[in-house]
């Protein structure tokens, strides 16, 4: 048996590497072709093609790659018809990979697109073109199914992977002391990205924030959790020579324990605003894109929605009302070090305000494990094995 898996970032790579763990399981004897990172090479994982070939960065960063992407799809295409794996699984990075699967799909093989655009916020009847590129579409909020099922498509809701790793209820004390960081002091996680074209668009706006904030509360710990090595090397240069006790610390990686220790968090928008929503930390988020790809969105009206972060999506999704902004968001304008230092300070200074966030987030995070029975690996495990198995009709 051969199962291929076209993975685009270093997200996307974990829930590859966990999904080979589960196919694993049940297939013992199985090859897993395709694209993928470490994580996925670890469990096994034959990669044709470096993964950080398709992690790209906005629609002008894509527009000034297209022609690598295109013959890299091309040949990708070719020599996964040639293997006639058993099913190809496309995990997330849409813009590539549901037209890989469209042309699988109609070479005959069976695809399964993982994790959904977010078809709540850009365009509804894009599920009509997922549904004609993918045989399955797995969904991670539970709230995806039932926009698809609209549409004629099938969706299987596998519960999001990052809820089994986070507890219900976080241990700020063990990751300060992870850390080494005191107890009886404010903490401050600074994220601005995970990739290094976003700390060079984002970075220097967070950076110059989190000195405004530390300039006013005093016995700030600042920590800032580095992705990989390159991420690193862009936030040290913004940092500079900072030294001290007082200066920030940069982390080779430990994302989860930075969240945990901190107060508050202060990071781009994205997946770490709900890494941070599960550590049940209260959070401002900031983003903005290039001028181009702001304009490109705007002119194409592809934005469907007044809100931009997971946490703040899925309060809307689950009822808590329309009005109801749990994250301040900054975002394209009003990232501003000025705008992401004050709303900042107001959480650290409203403990009321923070501990209703925390109990909403908990909330949330219920809703994300469902009433599923199993891990999201493992479930995604059986809906793609479920469709290997199935007559073909």
């Amino acid at each position: 048996m051969t199962i291929a898996l076209i993975a685009g970032e270093d997200s996307g790579d974990q829930l590859g590497a966990d999904l080979v763990a589960a196919l694993r399981r049940r297939y013992p004897g199985v090859r897993f072709v395709g694209i993928g990172g470490k994580r996925m090479q670890a469990q096994g994982f034959e990669s044709w093609y470096d993964i950080k070939e398709l992690s790209l960065f906005g629609f002008a960063e894509v527009v000034s790659h297209l022609p690598r992407l295109l013959r890299l799809r091309k040949e990708l295409v070719a020599r996964l018809i040639a293997a006639k794996p058993d099913v190809v699984v496309g995990i997330d990075a849409p813009d590539f990979n549901l037209g890989v699967e469209k042309r699988l799909r109609e070479a005959g093989l069976r695809t399964v697109h993982y994790v959904s655009p977010s078809v709540w916020a850009w365009r509804e009847k894009r599920t009509e073109k997922i549904g004609r590129s993918a045989n399955r579409v797995l969904c991670l909020f539970p709230m995806e199914p039932a926009i698809y099922a609209r549409h004629g498509v099938d969706a299987r809701f596998v519960g999001h992977p990052l809820a089994d790793r986070f507890a219900m209820v976080s241990d700020r004390a063990g990751a300060r002391d992870f850390l080494g960081l005191p107890q009886n002091v404010p903490v401050l996680a600074v994220l601005p990205g995970s990739r290094s074209s976003e700390v060079t668009m984002l970075g220097p706006g967070f950076i110059e924030a989190a000195r405004k904030v530390a300039a006013e509360l005093r016995g700030l710990r600042v920590v800032i959790p580095a992705a990989n090595e390159r991420v690193r090397a862009s936030i040290q240069a913004l940092l500079g020579d900072a030294g001290g006790a007082d200066a920030p610390q940069l982390l080779d990686g430990h994302a989860h324990e930075a969240m945990l220790a901190a107060d508050v968090v202060l990071l781009a928008s994205g997946t770490a605003t709900l890494e941070a929503m599960l550590a049940k930390r209260p959070m401002v988020v900031g983003y903005r894109v290039s001028p181009v790809s702001y304009r490109i969105a705007r002119t194409l009206n592809m934005l469907k929605t007044d809100v931009y972060s997971l946490p703040n999506i899925l309060a809307r999704a689950a009822g808590m009302g329309e009005k109801i902004l749990l994250v301040p968001e900054l975002m394209q304008d009003d990232f501003t070090a000025d705008k992401l230092a004050r709303a900042t300070l107001e959480l650290f200074r409203d403990s009321e305000r923070r501990g209703a966030i925390v109990a909403a987030f908990e909330q949330l995070h219920q809703a994300l494990r469902g009433d599923l029975e199993g891990h999201a690996g493992d479930l995604a495990a059986e809906a793609v094995a479920e469709l290997i198995e199935a007559p073909r009709g």
